[in-house]
């Protein structure tokens, strides 16, 4: 899926939400565990529901990898099911890789020729040859890691050198030497509020996967804001707060319901652009 692609989603459904596929055995609703795999049960069932709010899926990684191999069939299981079911969704693989040149380009062969996903998360930490593997591929993005949400971001992310210049800021202006605003998105959390303004001059043209609002307490109206551009520019991830607003039978609807009120203030914010 290309940029222009995106973008004519976001318009079509007037949304620039993703629904965050965390899925922890230990919280999905209990008679889900009598189904023969009840991770991609949850899954589909939350996909169902939440597909017509949404433009992007992001199946967190690590809640997969945890299960072993169960998960990792209910992963793969989960990708596919998007894919012929809802062929207009963009799949973020939110992995968070990142290791020398010939590891990396093991894990860009995982995940975009054997999976076929669009797109997946990248650690900038080693530098260009750990990122440019996942860049040889034609339609897919890399999604770098840049300035998150967490509060550990403030131990190196915000460090300035010599020239007052922060490591956020100069893993911004380095990797546009290696790709453009055609393959390469950046994570910006949600809660870093205002910093918006100061990552759009230096990237204003890129998309920005902002994860943090909902459960982690980040303002939509913020990131919109400071950090939306003419083509939106922004895909924002809900996880927690949308897929287990519920514990009951009626969990899917619940989140159906969660997501359509994110869609509706999303549909507010984009009326400036639309």
């Amino acid at each position: 899926m290309n940029k222009q692609e995106l973008f004519e989603n976001i318009k079509k459904k007037k949304s620039f939400l993703c629904v965050g596929l965390d899925t922890d055995i230990k919280k999905i609703p209990e008679h889900l565990l009598n189904e023969e795999d009840p991770i991609f049960a949850f899954n589909k069932a939350i996909i169902d529901a939440t597909a017509p709010y949404c433009i992007a899926y992001k199946p967190n990684l690590a809640f997969y990898e945890s299960m072993g191999v169960k998960g990792w069939i209910a992963f793969e299981k989960t990708v596919e099911y998007i894919k012929k079911n809802y062929p207009d969704q963009f799949i973020i693989a939110d992995a968070k890789r990142g290791d020398i040149g010939n590891t990396s380009a093991m894990y860009a062969r995982t995940f975009f020729e054997e999976l076929n996903i669009d797109s997946v998360t990248v650690a900038p930490y080693m530098g260009e040859d750990s990122v440019t593997p996942f860049l040889t591929y034609e339609g897919k993005w890399v999604i770098l890691l840049a300035l998150t949400s967490n509060k550990g971001s403030h131990d190196f992310q915000l460090t300035t050198d010599t020239e007052g210049e922060r490591l956020f800021e100069k893993v911004l202006r380095k990797s546009q030497e290696w790709a453009n605003d055609q393959n390469m998105m950046y994570v910006v959390g949600a809660t870093q509020g205002r910093m918006f303004e100061d990552i759009r001059k230096i990237v204003p043209n890129h998309f920005l996967l902002v994860p943090g609002i909902g459960a982690q307490g980040g303002s939509l109206e913020e990131v919109c804001k400071y950090g939306m551009t003419k083509e939106c520019g922004l895909i924002v991830n809900s996880s927690r707060a949308i897929i287990y607003a519920d514990k009951t039978e009626n969990f899917a609807n619940v989140a159906a319901e969660e997501a359509k009120k994110v869609q509706q203030q999303m549909e507010k914010e984009l009326a400036a652009i639309l």
